[in-house]
Parts: structure tokens; sequence; C-alpha cells
């Protein structure tokens, strides 16, 4: 089996397994789910979720933020844990929106990527969700399951987004991203596998499942 047809047969099954792919951060614009996603940093989405109402209902524009004193935005977004570089970012990212994009998100990541606080995982989940543009979102479950899967073979984001880009087929790869955090989150935990549950385990090059396996 090459990689590719390994790629198509966990798509396939992770699809039956989740019919519905979308991301869990809850937002109504583009700006919104920028600014989410750098929230999220080191603290779950669940969390960001109850503190983005606060957030963008004090600030509900990009505009409005683009002026607001950094420490009104600390105040917001207090429990996200790291939130002094958080509110630095937010606040700075939505300034050059204003003054390079007219406060506009823009709808590629070479663009996004220059924005303060935006790196290639966030870049490529707003292109995909916001803008519908073929993309990888390598955070950490998509990087780990894809490399138990055989389909990637390191640790670097971007190593494996590019390995990943050859063998995933454009129009599926976003949602086979949000597919691997459900199945991150609920059936290959990191800590604690749920091996004979896994739809995946024959396709699984990773030492839980070859053990599952043997045990029967």
């Amino acid at each position: 089996m090459t990689k590719k047809e390994r790629a198509e047969a966990c798509i396939a099954r992770l699809e039956e397994k989740y019919p519905g792919a979308q991301c869990s951060l809850e937002y109504q614009k583009a700006h919104e789910l920028l600014i989410s996603v750098r929230l999220a940093a080191q603290c779950t989405d669940a969390r960001v979720n109850l503190v983005t109402p606060v957030l963008f209902g004090r600030f509900p524009t990009v505009e409005a933020l683009a002026a607001a004193p950094v420490e009104a935005v600390e105040e917001c977004i207090k429990s996200c844990g790291l939130y002094k570089t958080k509110a630095r970012d937010i606040v700075a990212c939505c300034k050059m929106l204003v003054e390079q994009h007219g406060g506009v998100v823009p709808d590629t990541i070479e663009e996004l990527v220059k924005l303060p606080g935006i790196g290639r995982k966030t870049a490529n989940l707003v292109v995909g969700d916001i803008y519908g543009k073929p993309a990888i979102v390598c955070d950490t479950h998509c990087i780990r399951i894809t490399n138990l899967l055989g389909l990637a073979d390191s640790k670097d984001p971007v190593k494996v987004e590019n390995q990943l880009r050859p063998i995933l087929p454009p129009e599926k790869s976003n949602d086979f991203c949000h597919r691997l955090v459900l199945f991150g989150r609920e059936v290959c935990i990191a800590r604690r596998p749920r091996c004979g549950e896994c739809v995946l385990a024959d396709l699984c090059l990773g030492k839980p499942a070859a053990k599952a396996a043997a045990q029967g």
C-alpha cells in the first residue's frame, strides 16, 4: 500500500466515524477565528469558547481591537494563560490588519503568517475554514497521528505539512485534519490510546496498535 492509498483509506474511515468535521472553536467572523486560534495556544478550546464572547462583546470589530489598550484585552483573556503575550499579539495583529489590509483577514498563508503571533497552523486553519481553500492544519494531533499511520515521519509542523500535501486530496485535507483532532481526543489519546476501539488499528505503525493486535 502506497502512502497515498494509506491516506485515502484513513480519510474514508474517519469520514464514516465523524461525518461532521468542523473546528471546535466558536466564531462568527474571520478575525474571530484568527484570534481564537491564537488564544488556544496551551489552552483548551472549551476555555477559549468561554473567553471569546467577553472579548468580542467588548471589542466587536478588528478596528476596536486595534485601538484597544493591551491591558483591557489582558483583562478579558486572563484565564487563557500566557495572556500578556497573547493580548499584545492580538492588538498588534489587528493594527496590521487595519493598516495593511483594510481590516480584512488575508486569504493566503503567505500574508497571514506575516501577522504578529500567527504561524502556519493558524494560517492554514483560516485559509481552509474561512476561505474554503485546501489546507493542512498541523497541530499536535495531526503530527502525532500521521506519524503513527506512516503518512509522515517528522515532528516538525512544516515538514509534516509538506509530507502530507502530495498524498492528501486537496478537497479533503482540511476536514481530514479536523477529524484527526476529534479522533485524537476520543480514541488515539496520546498517553492512553484506546487501540481496541480504533478504526485505523490495522493501518497504524505505532507500538500501542501493534500490541493490541498481538493480544487479539
